[in-house]
């Protein structure tokens, strides 16, 4: 699903007839307070569909697929998502 494709079904979904504008405003915000909540929190869980954490990857060591020679590569964060299991059985 792409982003229009998900302001398309929130319009279809709002029971007061919203505006495309106001449905893509509020996807915005949406998305953006949960990734404010995973900068601040480390954490955000929305029930019945699943948890978004911060995890630590740490650093090792690599190898440039183009040459075999071995790179380092830096400690980073990524998202994990762990679903609900609302949402697994639904699948």
């Amino acid at each position: 699903m792409t982003k229009a494709e998900l302001i398309d079904a929130v319009l279809k979904e709002t029971k007061e007839g919203i505006t495309k504008k106001a449905a893509t405003e509020l996807v915005d915000a949406t998305f953006t307070n949960i990734k404010k909540a995973l900068k601040k929190d480390k954490k955000f869980a929305y029930p019945d569909f699943g948890t978004f954490t911060v995890k630590q990857r740490k650093a090792r060591t690599g190898r440039n697929p183009q040459t075999g020679e071995e790179i380092k590569i830096k400690a980073s964060k990524t998202v994990g998502f762990k679903p609900a299991p609302s949402l697994k059985n639904s699948l």
